[in-house]
């Protein structure tokens, strides 16, 4: 897992960047599916988007504040945790 932080010029803007490699690229998309409908509570100031390149998933936030910041992506990998956790608990998804 590799992670980026950095302060976006002229308009202030917090950025995050996280990248987590999967072992195959299902499990990458299965992660993204089971993420994406978690859209962020609060209305501005805070945008999340996650892509799916190969066996990684990369997730990228552009916040206004540090707190807000902070929160959404803690609860993100509380999230990835779960996910992680249970695709270790069901084994490699079957071929469809």
């Amino acid at each position: 897992m590799a992670a980026c932080m950095s302060e976006n010029g002229a308009d202030r803007k917090l950025e995050f960047f996280l990248k987590v490699p999967f072992p195959s690229e299902r499990e990458a998309t299965i992660a993204l599916q089971s993420l994406s409908p978690d859209p962020e509570p609060r209305k501005g100031g805070i945008t999340k988007n996650l892509d799916v390149s190969g066996q990684t998933l990369s997730v990228r936030w552009t916040a206004d504040e540090a707190r807000i910041l902070r929160v959404s992506v803690s609860s993100f990998l509380d999230h990835l945790s779960l996910v992680m956790e249970t695709m270790d608990a069901f084994g490699p998804p079957v071929s469809q």
